[in-house]
């Protein structure tokens, strides 16, 4: 299985997950049902902020993906300098991401899972603003979510991997959009609200 086939079997693994991140409630959950254009940026800064944190932990003892983790963790950071908020606590992802142990491990779940995770946020989060009618504030966030959801990051370190360590990396990334997507599932359920799309 190469880098290629990893990230296919992680949107096929996780596919019912990601589907319902992306969902129109994901907001609410990630505000609390605070629908601001303050909180929905706040929301964003934390996520950003989290991601930096766990994945520039990671960048000392990481071998050949030290590199990567570095580069990864300052993209999140400023991406976070952009979003004109103060994070709040961590989240789930970000909580995550702390028991994550193994090099390959982290390389699914900071590299694969991540970018997955934030595509479907940010889409959400643009959505958010184009309702606003703030059409600078969608645009800014439509160049967040484009160098957010970037894979190729994902790609480079796959590609240094054994074909069991690209398990390892696999495992771990659907481990980490399962984990967001119950915090996810356990917010809306807290509020009386079904996870699951209505058809």
């Amino acid at each position: 299985m190469d880098a290629a086939e990893t990230l296919d079997a992680v949107r096929e693994e996780a596919g019912t997950e990601l589907d319902r991140l992306g969902s129109d409630k994901l907001l609410i959950a990630a505000t609390g049902a605070d629908l601001t254009p303050a909180a929905v940026r706040e929301a964003a800064v934390t996520r950003e902020v989290g991601v930096a944190n766990g994945l520039s932990g990671w960048a000392d003892d990481a071998g050949a993906a030290s590199e990567a983790f570095a580069t990864a963790a300052g993209a999140a950071r400023d991406r976070a300098d952009r979003i004109d908020a103060d994070p709040g606590d961590p989240d789930a992802l970000a909580d995550h991401l702390q028991t994550v142990a193994s090099t390959d491990a982290r390389v699914g779940a900071g590299l694969v899972a991540v970018p997955l995770i934030a595509d479907r946020f940010y889409l959400q989060v643009v959505n958010f603003f184009v309702n606003e009618a703030d059409e600078a504030g969608a645009d800014t966030f439509r160049d967040l979510r484009a160098d957010a959801s970037d894979l190729d990051p994902a790609r480079d370190a796959l590609s240094t991997l054994h074909d069991e360590g690209r398990d390892v990396a696999r495992d771990a990334a659907v481990g980490a959009i399962e984990a967001a997507y119950a915090d996810y599932a356990e917010t809306l359920e807290g509020m009386g609200l079904d996870p699951k799309p209505i058809c």
